[in-house]
Order: C-alpha cells, then structure tokens, then sequence
C-alpha cells in the first residue's frame, strides 16, 4: 500500500489506549443511591476479577479516583493477576457529584422524578443535580483527563478503574454523542471497556474507535 495512505491509517502504535474498568458493587446500600459517596466495595468474586484482570496490558499505567471503592477494585485486579507500572489516584475521574440526591431512598428520588432517563441514570443528563453537577460538567473533567492522558501516554496503555457516570462522559465524549444517548450504555461492576484513541487522524475525521464496551469474563 501506498505510503502516503498508510500515514493516514489509525495506527495503534500512535493511540492511547484506555482500559476502563467499573469498581466492583457496593452491597450495604442496595435501596438508598449512593452515587459520590464514598463507600467500599464488595471484590469478593474471584472469577470476574481473575477473568478481567487476565485481560488486562501488561505494564500499563493505572489510574483510580479518590473515591476508596476505586482503590480497592484496583487492588483487587492486582491481587488477580493484573500488572501494572504504577499506580496514581487522580480526582477529575471521581463519579459524578449528585449533590443532596447523595444518601436518599432510590424509591423516593424515582417518585420525583419525571423525566424519560429512570433506569437509564440517576438523574437526567440534561439536570445539573441539587447541590451538585450535571452530566456535562462530569463530561468536561473526564475530558480534560483523557485530553492530559492523551498527550502523556501517546502509544501507550492506560487501565482507568473508575466508575459508571465517568465510564459514561468517556464514551460520549469519545463518540460524539447526544446527551439523550449518554446514558444508554450498560456497564456493570467490574465490567471492561475500551477505547483507542489516536494521534495521526485529521481533525475532521473520527479520533477513537471503540472496542467493547461493558465486558464480562
């Protein structure tokens, strides 16, 4: 093939490829929504962490936000199997905050609402939340987090343990998308997703491609 339409080929030598990983569940408060609180989690299922963390680069650098469930789904990959260069707590990748919804009953925050997005996400999108953010706040501190990822790890491996909403603002920011569509993807505990983005694509032409996106062993 010609050179000069190779040049123009996304090339994974020139993508950051990021692994995003959800926390693993949060048990003890299965009926009260608790979004950026910050609570442990449950990493007693040893199947899916060895599963997930067999799938895992080697020698990546991981990322995990200040909430500790983060902390403890990345020690947990570890304990698995998984590898890592380093490790580094980074606080643009913190949940969404859903301010004074935080602590509340689930079956009294669903009967106020009346917007189309119940069972899609805990607020709608389009809402900045009482006391906290909105969907596009969360999608611009994500951004600037993978725009930095992006110019340091060019070509390189980056595991991201983080959670839903933030998971979510990466693949709408990643895509383009609408923000009625944001919150369509399912992405359970401890679930894989993947994207490359890449450094040699015009800027008028897409910058990531997708690999999966909510990915259980």
């Amino acid at each position: 093939m010609d050179d000069k339409i190779l040049a123009r080929l996304p090339r994974d030598s020139h993508a950051t490829r990021f692994w995003w990983v959800r926390h693993a569940p949060v048990p003890e408060v299965k009926d009260i929504m608790y979004g950026s609180l910050d609570l442990d989690c449950d990493c007693s299922d040893q199947n899916v962490f060895s599963g997930v963390a067999a799938r895992l680069p080697t020698n990546a650098t991981w990322f995990y936000s200040p909430l500790i469930r983060t902390k403890q789904t990345a020690d947990a990959l570890l304990a698995a199997g998984a590898t890592a260069k380093n490790l580094i707590q980074d606080e643009r990748i913190i949940e969404m905050d859903f301010g004074d919804y935080n602590g509340r009953k689930i079956v009294e925050l669903m009967a106020e609402r009346e917007d189309s997005y119940l069972g899609f996400f805990p607020a709608s999108p389009f809402d900045t939340t009482p006391n906290g953010e909105s969907f596009s706040d969360l999608a611009k501190r994500v951004a600037d987090f993978t725009d930095d990822m992006h110019e340091q790890y060019a070509g390189e491996d980056i595991v991201v343990v983080a959670h839903r909403g933030t998971i979510l603002a990466a693949l709408h920011n990643a895509l383009a998308l609408p923000l009625e569509t944001s919150v369509s993807f399912r992405i359970d505990n401890v679930s894989l997703s993947r994207l490359w983005r890449y450094s040699n694509i015009p800027a008028d032409g897409p910058q990531y491609k997708l690999g999966e996106v909510g990915w259980l062993p």
